[in-house]
């Protein structure tokens, strides 16, 4: 058998023997201590072997995913914006795992090419380009012979950077040789830190360069969580650290500090913080909050264009008029209380939306080219964001688009022949020949003949709870209605 005939069988084997392995909590209670740490030195060396077997086919799905192949790209042709996305739908990892691995996977490979002689070849062009992280070729080496942890070589990634004018490759790559052999003492954390210290050792002259790389690092991240919750994080460069540290200091110190030798306004106001109910973090969080919004509606015609932020809530007239049930945060998974609806229907608008019996929006706009906004909020509570399987954009992210094209199929600007994409599939639909049939209030996916031949439909679910709460209470209804 060829190596590539021995793969699936190997691969076969090694989980067959893995399975093998006791998750019964009661077979490691009886062990001894020096027994148990080296089941978790042995549990270690295997999972650091998973992780750069899946470094590797990472790094081959980024190559056959190469921005270059454009739609062609295996990324793209299986309906997924990049190859750290398509790997982690098929992997199951997280977003962060799965970048993780794209890159060491990218670094393996083009160390495997260099050492084999072979030239790399843009897949598109056929032209040669340049290796990619030349002076990281003993990181491929380490994690393909599964002696350094992709989160490690990651931490070696990063700590070191660029080459620079002060910095050549070959210095670069002697650090790495160094911090793969140190890697053995170190965890990834440690390991950065270390690497960092290299660099600031090779390139004590690029204190401004590296003052401006960290500038250019800057970044919010707005990410929903499963449990309902969202989190922030903020990438804070140090001129700006230091500006939101000192109003994060204003409102937690005296917590964090205790009491201080202050007097007149100062002492009431830390005798305000210190007799709060909240935790230290929950203050921190309102504080944050109210300083968003009062900015917001500061001057809205200078920064965000729109006055304070606008919370749609999503609730049936009858729980709100009966004051029973719950409603819904539009984009949230999670229900809220009738309480907290009432509230936020005290403070701004409301506008009813009518459903039929099927859970479809009835159409509330003209026949025109464009979606209208009542029909955009109608869409926004049936689909409840991009409606492609496994996206997670949410409505304030898409894009309406006609199941029946405008202009190739005349088709209407309703309600019920519109659907919400985010861009990235609308662009997909249009360009790589995907299409969107309706059946009754159902809609489905049909993949191009190159993606899958027989063309089998897949269906779309939405992703609204509302429409999920419409549908229970009409099944509770009827059951009523039947008894």
């Amino acid at each position: 058998m060829t190596p590539i005939e021995t793969l699936a069988p190997a691969f076969s084997a090694v989980i067959q023997a893995q399975a093998a392995l006791s998750l019964e909590v009661a077979d490691y209670r009886g062990v001894d201590d020096a027994t148990l740490l080296e089941l978790t030195r042995l549990s270690a060396n295997q999972q650091r072997l998973a992780n750069s077997l899946s470094a590797v086919l990472a790094g081959e799905v980024a190559r056959r995913s190469a921005p270059s192949l454009g739609k062609n790209g295996l990324a793209q042709r299986t309906g997924h914006r990049t190859p750290e996305e398509l790997f982690r739908a098929t992997t199951g990892s997280t977003a962060r795992d799965a970048v993780t691995a794209v890159k060491i996977g990218q670094i393996a490979s083009d160390t495997a090419d260099a050492a084999a002689g072979v030239p790399v070849v843009d897949p598109a062009t056929g032209e040669l380009v340049a290796s990619i992280l030349p002076w990281l070729h003993c990181v491929g080496r380490a994690v393909t012979a599964g002696t350094l942890p992709i989160a490690a070589a990651e931490s070696i990634r990063n700590g070191l950077g660029r080459p620079s004018e002060n910095v050549p490759q070959q210095r670069l790559a002697e650090a790495a040789a160094l911090l793969c052999d140190e890697a053995a003492l170190l965890d990834a954390d440690r390991l950065f830190r270390r690497a960092r210290e290299l660099r600031d050792e090779l390139d004590e002259a690029g204190i401004v360069d590296r003052e401006a790389a960290r500038h250019e690092q800057r970044s919010l991240r707005f990410r929903r969580l499963p449990n309902g919750m969202a989190r922030l994080v903020w990438e804070l460069d140090p001129e700006t650290s230091a500006c939101v540290g000192e109003l994060y200091d204003r409102a937690t110190s005296p917590r964090r500090g205790g009491p201080r030798f202050v007097s007149g306004d100062s002492e009431a106001q830390e005798q305000r913080i210190l007799a709060d109910t909240r935790t230290t973090e929950q203050l921190a969080s309102d504080v944050f909050v109210q300083l968003l919004r009062q900015g917001a509606d500061a001057d809205s015609s200078q920064l965000l264009g729109s006055g304070a932020p606008v919370v749609r809530v999503l609730v049936a007239a009858t729980a709100l008029a009966e004051r029973a049930g719950h409603g819904r945060l539009e984009a949230q998974a999670d229900a809220v209380s009738i309480e907290t609806i009432e509230r936020a229907v005290c403070a701004g608008a409301a506008t009813l939306i009518r459903l039929d019996g099927d859970g479809q929006p009835l159409d509330v706009g003209r026949e025109q080219r464009l979606f209208t906004r009542a029909q955009r909020i109608a869409l926004a509570v049936r689909d409840g964001g991009c409606m492609v399987n496994g996206c997670e954009r949410p409505p304030s992210w898409c894009e309406c688009h006609h199941i029946e094209h405008w202009v190739r199929d005349g088709g209407k600007t309703n309600i019920a022949d519109g659907i919400l994409l985010c861009k990235h599939h609308h662009l997909l639909l249009h360009n790589a020949h995907w299409e969107i049939v309706r059946r009754g209030s159902h809609y489905w996916l049909i993949p191009p003949p190159d993606v899958d031949p027989r063309q089998v439909p897949i269906e779309m679910r939405s992703k609204s709870a509302a429409l999920r709460d419409f549908r229970a209470e009409q099944g509770r209804v009827a059951e009523e209605c039947a008894g």
